[in-house]
């Protein structure tokens, strides 16, 4: 017999690719695919069960595929099917509680993998300049999705001490973008124009999709020889692309503000339904986040395709043109940037952070 992989999450786009993509896997003998909707897209082979996992009856589906491995995809920063802020809480947090007690009672789950997000370590003024898995946050968030990732990683510790004949998982994606991204930065990014804070230019690391499918693919199976694939890792591409440098790759303009007007923006775009413009990517785009992927490599036995600069290239060109050509863009804001230089304001150089 072989493996049967239970996958939460499968109504989102992420969600659907890894279903289509794990059901391959000749170790693989059934995907079920579980979510509280049904997907618009296709799952090939898989079986969809539709079942919400902030109810018992998650539990009940556990027991009756009988399971072995549970890749836990349902963590996110955006709502499905416009639910609001509130909702998108209840499904991380509540329902990875939910989930996590249904591993518990189930003596046949033996991997859980879990999609988390390096947001946990917050964004900070004082921050390490890179991140490695132990490094405690300067700052914990304070809410919004970061807050959830703090919360669900918590209850995960917790399982793995109540089960620890149970190999756990957890993947700490940078930033994920692609041809079909669905989360917070990459609607942040769609915007026209891109409000930024005056002096200051953060680095980002971004994931690609596709890197995403892989490593969770690779967590979701039997280590190779030399590998270890339980444990948290950091999941991201190599280099560092600055604000700055993504707008211009974008040909969106962008608009530096203070602090407070950055803030007033976030509250009116989230108003007006554009993005989640929360308080913890307000500070994500004022000090940048960089993490170490060491262990990524050496440990879990992963190389990600993309980089950091193909991530947002291939993401760029999904998005059709913006208002200005890049090289226009890039020469205006390097004046912009003297300017504000000139003018005492703090504007961090590649290697800052």
């Amino acid at each position: 017999m072989g493996k049967v992989v239970l996958v939460t999450g499968a109504a989102r786009q992420l969600g659907g690719r890894f279903v289509r993509r794990v059901q391959r896997d000749p170790e693989v003998d059934r995907v079920i695919a579980l979510d509280a909707v049904p997907p618009a897209h296709d799952l090939g082979g898989a079986e969809f069960v539709q079942a919400d996992i902030q109810q018992p009856t998650v539990a009940r589906v556990l027991a009756e595929t009988g399971a072995d491995t549970v890749v836990h995809m349902d963590v996110t920063g955006t709502a499905l099917g416009g639910g609001g802020r509130a909702s998108v809480k209840e499904t991380n947090v509540i329902g990875t509680m939910q989930l996590l007690g249904a591993c518990q009672k189930s003596p046949g789950v033996k991997r859980l993998v879990v999609k988390s997000s390096t947001n946990v370590y917050g964004s900070a003024p004082r921050d390490p300049a890179v991140f490695t898995e132990t490094t405690p946050a300067k700052s914990l968030p304070s809410g919004g999705f970061a807050k959830d990732a703090v919360e669900v990683e918590g209850y995960v510790r917790g399982f793995a001490r109540r089960r620890p004949d149970v190999a756990v998982c957890v993947l700490r994606f940078a930033n994920i973008l692609g041809p079909t991204p669905d989360t917070p930065l990459a609607s942040y990014f769609a915007l026209p124009v891109l409000p930024t804070v005056l002096g200051y230019d953060p680095r980002l690391q971004f994931v690609h999709e596709d890197d995403v499918i892989e490593v969770l693919r690779i967590a979701a199976h039997e280590p190779r020889r030399g590998t270890l694939n339980s444990g948290t890792f950091n999941i991201a591409g190599d280099g560092v692309l600055l604000l700055s440098q993504c707008s211009r790759r974008l040909g969106r303009p962008t608009v530096p503000l203070l602090l407070p007007a950055v803030t007033w923006a976030g509250s009116l775009v989230r108003t007006l339904g554009m993005t989640d413009f929360s308080p913890e990517q307000i500070r994500l785009l004022t000090h940048g986040r960089v993490v170490d992927t060491g262990q990524m490599r050496d440990t879990l036995g992963f190389v990600p395709t993309y980089t950091t600069a193909e991530t947002f290239a291939d993401f760029a060109r999904g998005q059709g043109p913006g208002l200005l050509p890049p090289g226009t863009l890039a020469e205006a804001v390097d004046r912009v940037a003297v300017l504000t230089a000139g003018s005492g304001a703090r504007v961090p150089q590649p290697g800052a952070n």
